[in-house]
């Protein structure tokens, strides 16, 4: 009870400091507030022992106290910068990513489902909440900054080098860590299900070495026209790209993906398309990595 009593007043504490900030929010104060109670209310229950090492990242942007975990961080943390949608975005991004890295971090029994002659690997497993989820792996001849400026910095210029997608526009942009994008899949008699688009949060973040490039589905105001393609949903998508061990010039890359692709379209050929879909995007990814660094 003691030890409650100290952080509820530690709670009263670091709110009072925020107070300034957020009431300077038109709009976000109430739903910052209630961000703050929900994580207060974990902490309470569990403990002081399982305090998290690090406050939320869109927690610290409200308060002006975000860290420096960004190289390229240009000063977009000013608070006055987000709209409650900004906010919602920023949320939505930071929530894929926890939900990425509990799933990395289960003992989870990956089922094998394909091998690519380039060594890379694509498991499944059954998840709550998720359904199927397909797990790539393959390690990049490449440092962690190749891949991690044509996947996020560079989104807009994949279709020029991944033959699968049409068109990729980013309809907005949070600070320097999320994104709202659209994306079109591309025509054609290798296109099994036809084509798709999707509409989604991509949300960048750090754990020590490592850079996670997570995406989940969302609703933009406007939201763009579909042209005959049917709105397909990513349930979960993140990409880790991390340093190979004893070799900091090559790139462990590591891709889960849940999607739901809409339609009528049996199981049994999603099952099968989206392992596919997985290992050709890394073949692409691969060949334009290596173009890149020729003469």
């Amino acid at each position: 009870p003691r030890s409650r009593a100290m952080l509820r007043a530690t709670v009263k504490l670091c709110c009072g400091i925020a107070h300034d900030h957020l009431r300077r929010l038109p709009g976000l104060k109430i739903t910052a507030v209630a961000a703050v109670q929900k994580d207060v209310r974990g902490l309470v229950v569990r403990g002081s022992r399982r305090l998290p090492s690090k406050i939320p990242r869109y927690i610290q942007r409200l308060m002006g106290k975000e860290t420096a975990t960004c190289p390229e961080s240009d000063g977009d943390a000013s608070p006055s910068r987000f709209s409650s949608m900004d906010l919602s975005y920023i949320t939505q991004g930071e929530t894929a990513l926890q939900r990425a890295l509990s799933i990395l971090q289960q003992h989870t029994s990956w089922q094998a489902e394909t091998m690519l002659d380039a060594g890379a690997t694509v498991s499944s497993a059954a998840l709550p909440g998720l359904g199927k989820v397909f797990r790539a792996e393959v390690v990049l001849a490449v440092p962690v900054a190749r891949p991690h400026r044509e996947l996020f910095e560079r989104i807009e210029q994949m279709p020029q080098w991944n033959p699968t997608l049409s068109r990729v526009k980013v309809l907005q942009r949070v600070g320097t860590d999320t994104l709202v994008t659209h994306e079109v899949t591309a025509p054609g008699p290798g296109n099994l299900v036809g084509q798709r688009d999707f509409v989604s949060v991509r949300h960048r973040g750090r754990r020590e070495t490592a850079v996670y490039l997570v995406g989940t589905a969302t609703h933009a105001e406007p939201l763009p026209l579909q042209e005959g393609c049917i709105r397909a949903e990513s349930r979960l998508s993140c990409i880790v790209l991390q340093p190979l061990a004893g070799d900091p010039d090559r790139t462990r890359f590591t891709w889960l993906l849940s999607m739901d692709l809409k339609g009528w379209i049996p199981t049994s050929v999603i099952n099968r398309v989206l392992p596919r879909s997985q290992a050709d995007f890394i073949k692409h990814l691969r060949r334009h990595l290596s173009a890149a660094a020729g003469p």
